[in-house]
């Protein structure tokens, strides 16, 4: 995170002389957000429905909350209940807007460091689009056997409807409740309940803000995978690092998050590389080569392995509450027996 964004994080947690200075500004952007919303409510922009479920996994606050991640448990429980599953992103960082499927083989130059995770990770249809209609449609012409579809991110992109919305906060809560600039909110909150709604924090509930949504809140559990691999697919438990010390990078919202679940598996560093969010990692030091090991994220490891094949990803595991799940896949349920069809075996 770089020494702006923390500056912001820290301001937007209070009602300061500051924030009341930016207030004023903030209300252009209530008023943007409330003439889009009218818009589309009145059809004079449209609004695009598919024949399968959508639903979003989003976010109000500005910054990384960690969606990802609940993304890719969240694919992996649908699969295994039966769900046939499609994900569309923006592909954040990536070249170009246009839209197109993700393999294992695509680049983040191309795809975007995150959804191509989702897509090595998971092995389901990945498509990205600035255009999430469009990159919907084509995940279902290519993909017709795909009964839901998740959307990384887009709960303020209305252009594509949605049924079901999971909003992620983190620990800030709602911060100090405005609108950017003024605060960290996207949208206001409380936003229209148009469709069923859930809750999620993305870190332990001891750590969260005093200020918090209204409404039931689910916590999600986020642990380290007790094993690192490298682009040749080679495993070490991390055990092996209590032992030899070791270096760690890591280019997402919250670096030292990761470096803190690495010290807590009793990882000894040597020293940290904290790097801001989607960095493209191709300016890295040398010492990467000096034989020495490096630990990542599996988020930085596409865009790492591209030159130093010999870092070590850890995967983060997230295990969302049962009760989240069962009400998840309800919801779902009837959705698509109601106005989706039926969902096959």
């Amino acid at each position: 995170m770089t020494a702006r964004a923390a500056f912001l994080r820290q301001a937007w947690q209070a009602r300061t002389l500051l924030t009341w200075l930016l207030w004023p500004l903030s209300l252009l952007l209530r008023l943007a957000v409330a003439c889009r919303r009218t818009l589309y409510a009145c059809g004079l922009l449209a609004s695009h429905r598919l024949p399968v479920p959508v639903v979003v996994v989003g976010n109000v606050l500005l910054g990384g909350v960690g969606k990802t991640p609940v993304v890719m448990a969240l694919t992996e429980h649908l699969q295994a209940r039966g769900w046939r599953v499609g994900v569309i992103s923006r592909g954040y960082g990536r070249r170009g807007h246009e839209v197109h499927e993700v393999t294992v083989d695509s680049t983040p130059q191309d795809a975007g460091d995150e959804a191509l995770l989702i897509a090595r990770r998971c092995q389901v249809p990945v498509v990205v689009g600035a255009d999430r209609p469009a990159a919907a449609r084509w995940l279902l012409q290519r993909h017709p056997e795909t009964d839901v579809i998740l959307s990384d991110d887009g709960l303020q992109h209305l252009a594509l409807a949605h049924d079901l919305a999971l909003c992620v906060f983190d620990e800030r809560g709602l911060g100090n409740g405005w609108l950017f600039p003024a605060g960290p909110l996207r949208e206001p909150w409380p936003r229209p309940r148009q469709v069923p709604q859930w809750l999620l924090y993305s870190v332990p509930e001891a750590t969260l803000a005093v200020r918090r949504p209204e409404g039931q809140a689910f916590v999600l559990e986020r642990r380290l995978a007790e094993f690192a691999y490298n682009a040749s697919g080679d495993q070490r438990s991390l055990s092996h690092w209590q032992t030899h010390p070791c270096h760690a990078l890591a280019a997402i919202a919250k670096p030292e998050a990761f470096f803190n679940m690495l010290k807590q598996q009793g990882v000894q560093l040597c020293d940290t590389l904290a790097l801001p969010d989607h960095d493209p990692l191709t300016s890295v030091p040398a010492c990467l080569d000096d034989g020495s090991d490096w630990l990542c994220t599996e988020k930085d490891a596409s865009k790492l392995w591209q030159a130093h094949p010999q870092a070590w990803a850890v995967p983060l595991e997230v295990t969302l509450p049962a009760e989240l799940l069962a009400e998840l896949e309800t919801a779902l349920e009837a959705k698509l027996s109601s106005s989706h069809g039926h969902k096959t075996a």
